[in-house]
């Protein structure tokens, strides 16, 4: 039987437990740590991405990405998984409110946060903002797949226009 000392020692066992595919492991730990500590903001991003990637309970991942955000603002790795989260939810209110924190974080990643809100803008077939956002992300991007993807994401928002204009009928008096 393992022996913890320390919270921050059951905490790095429980990301070690996840990253080697034991996520049972992980998330017994992660729960223990969260029932001796219900403010160990960390802990709750590991469950969030735990239930939202693996468990896909989207309902207690957003309460534990929101509680990890609420809890450690300045944590810059909960705003891309949380924001990727309510863009899957479709959550209009939340997306801004979240992006608009995440871009003021030190840390977070511009581009990831930009091609979110182009995706979100995709989805729902806004294609101006779409196509702004994604060359938001394309200015801020300084990794060549992202870029790659990013370039494609614009290519696909141009061909939704083209293809969506084309189609437009209007009736003449």
């Amino acid at each position: 039987m393992d022996t913890y000392y320390t919270i921050e020692e059951k905490y790095l066992q429980a990301v070690d437990e996840i990253n080697y595919g034991e996520n049972p492991k992980g998330l017994k730990l992660l729960n223990e740590i969260i029932n001796n500590d219900p403010l160990h903001a960390r802990a709750h991003y590991q469950l969030g991405k735990i239930f939202y990637y693996e468990i896909k309970d989207y309902q207690a991942a957003g309460y534990h990405f929101k509680t990890c955000a609420e809890l450690e603002p300045s944590f810059p790795d909960v705003y891309h998984h949380y924001l990727h989260l309510i863009v899957f939810l479709n959550m209009d209110k939340k997306v801004n409110e979240v992006a608009a924190k995440a871009l003021t974080i030190a840390g977070v990643s511009a581009a990831s946060i930009h091609n979110l809100l182009g995706l979100y803008a995709e989805k729902n077939k806004n294609w101006a903002v779409a196509i702004n956002e994604y060359q938001s992300a394309f200015i801020e991007v300084i990794d060549k797949k992202h870029q790659e993807d990013i370039e494609t994401s614009i290519e696909r928002v141009k061909q939704k226009m083209q293809h969506n204009s084309s189609y437009r009928y209007y009736l003449a008096d």
